[in-house]
């Protein structure tokens, strides 16, 4: 893996002992986007010169004969866009001279699409010559592209080609780089402005599988035990890594992941002991529990390709539409909103309401079975636009066929005006919407109830989503919308104070809060939880509003047969004999594991190779056996035998 954007390029960026200014994204006052606090990394327009260099520099990588290349994070700043070699990228594009990003809207939508448009082609091109020079050699290759979610980026206002990389046949997916660095961005809801760490993890978790779902491409979830900043504590990370993790998991479908991007920063890193408000300035090593509960949570994650799935939740097949375009309106002069309320606005009351909202990238709705998962769509372009005209022609037409179509929006979004294919290249004072009530025939005006079309119902709600999530009322006007348009199909809205989801034996759950009567969540049986790292046994657990869970539930095991039911380490070569179980772990030194195994009887002898201490306790309800051992960064091999 290695950055697209920047790194130590000291024998590029460095020749003949100097900057290379103009090749560096640029603000308007003259200053370069540099990475951090770096003097000599900066965050790089994807030049042809720049573009030849990767490919030269990893080609070493493909002679020796790797099987994936992951090319990180191709971002570029929606405050940049005025250095030399973007102005001539602008030239080149559109045949026309550069204009200042800032001189109007349409500048900067033309600004910011060529920003995307520059990565898309610059990872085009290197993953292709990386994919035949390895195809020369008779080998396999594999390319793919981590990447913050688009919300994310949006969010931070940073331009990079998302979904476009869809387009390229050469791109194989995606890492959805989502963590609590990017899901604690405060949101707006009921017009509170604060961190909502599972709603919006879920929420950018989803974005990015929407992206590759109807491709049948692959993509990993992150989350990080930590974050880039240094100085939350250790209990920060901890409270919001379990709300990341447990968004990722309500993704079914969804079973790759990468469990932490640096491994060292983890286990070897030193952070704040309490949290910013007391803390004392004195950084401490991860504690033991916290080591127990990731490593753990890494274990299951290896287990998570089940087959039976079953939700508990307020209505699904509910989803709402984004576009790419979303990063397009990110800056002067007339930056949307800095909150992204144009998509909060419409999707946090649903969530909060416990409805497990899909959001749907506009991008490919043309592709066959994109909009299958869906019976419900809200939409709105406000803080985004349709880049193509077929969009509108397939949501007509599955709107027609039986589908519901909330719009939400009243027309005052500047970006409107830009030069685009429904106001012919800005010659005609008309909008996105406009184009599509024409083609849905539905009455624009302003209408208090839903109307037909065809098989289906439209509503047109002539609100701004940015004010409704500023309103306290406004989650509920949001869903009154979506029931309008399911009611005359027959379809009731479902809603409640939690999302419960098993996969397998697996139970994730997060219990909302800012409900109109938040309530706890008690659920009958016996689980072990996953984020507790003595892995105890609970009966009938509680959770309170605001609480996430993960896990492993007893009674949903078919069979009584011997298994590592859970464990703070990796286990590998599981052996079940008549009257022996026997694994391999392995865990980072200096950890502590707890393995909870089911055994058909009371065991007569555990044991451990390299021996060491070793702790266990029966636990007879459930006939599972907790063994208590170090980790040692190294194999250990497990025994134990029963009767």
């Amino acid at each position: 893996m290695t950055g697209i954007f920047w790194g130590e390029c000291g024998d590029y960026f460095g020749e003949a002992g100097r900057l290379r200014r103009e090749e560096i994204q640029t603000r308007r006052d003259g200053s370069l986007r540099m990475h951090g606090r770096s003097t000599t990394v900066g965050y790089n327009v994807p030049t042809p010169g720049y573009v030849a260099y990767l490919q030269r520099t990893l080609e070493p990588a493909v002679d020796l004969g790797v099987s994936a290349v992951f090319l990180e994070e191709p971002e570029y700043w929606a405050d940049a866009g005025w250095s030399a070699s973007f102005r001539e990228a602008w030239a080149r594009r559109y045949g026309e001279p550069w204009r200042p990003p800032d001189s109007s809207v349409d500048a900067q939508y033309q600004a910011s699409r060529l920003k995307y448009e520059l990565y898309a082609d610059a990872l085009r091109d290197v993953i292709r010559h990386l994919k035949q020079r390895a195809a020369a050699r008779g080998q396999s290759l594999e390319c793919h592209v981590p990447t913050h979610s688009l919300l994310n980026y949006a969010h931070w206002r940073i331009v990079s080609p998302e979904s476009r990389l869809m387009d390229l046949p050469e791109a194989d997916g995606y890492v959805a780089q989502v963590w609590t660095g990017t899901a604690r961005t405060p949101n707006v809801y009921r017009g509170n402005r604060r961190e909502r760490t599972f709603e919006t993890a879920f929420l950018e978790y989803g974005q990015t599988l929407a992206m590759v779902r109807p491709t049948g491409r692959k993509v990993w979830f992150l989350a990080d035990p930590i974050e880039d900043n240094p100085d939350r504590s250790w209990a920060d990370y901890r409270r919001n890594y379990e709300r990341t993790v447990a968004a990722s998991l309500f993704w079914p479908e969804q079973f790759r992941f990468e469990v932490l991007p640096w491994p060292s920063r983890i286990f070897q890193g030193a952070y704040p002991e309490v949290d910013l408000e007391q803390k004392t300035g004195r950084r401490v090593g991860i504690p033991a529990d916290y080591a127990s509960e990731i490593l753990t949570v890494f274990n299951a994650l290896n287990d998570m390709r089940q087959d039976r799935v079953a939700w508990d939740a307020g209505s699904r097949g509910i989803g709402i539409l984004v576009s790419d375009t979303m990063m397009f309106q990110r800056a002067d002069p007339a930056p949307s909103d800095e909150d992204l309320s144009s998509f909060y606005g419409l999707a946090l009351p649903l969530l909060k309401a416990g409805i497990p909202v899909e959001p749907i990238q506009l991008e490919t709705v043309s592709t066959p079975g994109a909009l299958d998962r869906c019976h419900t769509l809200l939409l709105t372009y406000e803080g985004q636009k349709p880049l193509r005209s077929a969009y509108h022609d397939r949501l007509a037409a599955w709107v027609r066929g039986g589908g519901g179509l909330v719009y939400v929006g009243d027309g005052s979004d500047p970006y409107d005006a830009v030069r685009a294919w429904w106001n012919a290249a800005g010659t005609q004072p008309a909008g996105p919407a406009d184009d599509l009530f024409a083609r849905l025939g539905a009455a624009s005006g302003e209408h208090a109830a839903a109307q037909p079309v065809g098989q289906g119902w439209v509503r047109i709600l002539h609100e701004r989503p940015r004010s409704l999530a500023r309103r306290t009322e406004g989650p509920e006007i949001v869903l009154e919308a979506v029931a309008s348009v399911l009611a005359p199909r027959g379809m009731p809205l479902r809603t409640q104070g939690y999302l419960k989801l098993q996969r397998g034996p697996y139970v994730t759950l997060a219990v909302l809060d800012e409900t109109a009567a938040p309530e706890a969540l008690e659920l009958p049986g016996a689980y072990v939880d996953l984020f507790d790292p003595s892995l105890g046994v609970v009966q009938d657990p509680r959770f309170e509003p605001g609480a996430c869970g993960l896990l492993l539930d007893l009674a949903a095991i078919d069979d009584r047969a011997p298994r590592v039911l859970a464990a703070a380490a990796r286990v590998r070569t599981v052996q079940v004999e008549p009257k022996r179980l026997a694994c391999v772990t392995r865990g980072p030194s200096g950890s502590r594991c707890r393995m909870r195994i089911r055994l058909p009887a009371a065991p007569t002898q555990a044991t451990i190779a390299p021996e060491a201490p070793l702790r266990s306790a029966w636990h007879a309800p459930w006939q599972t056996l907790l063994l208590e051992f170090d980790n040692r960064g190294a194999d250990v091999a497990v025994s134990v035998d029963w009767p």
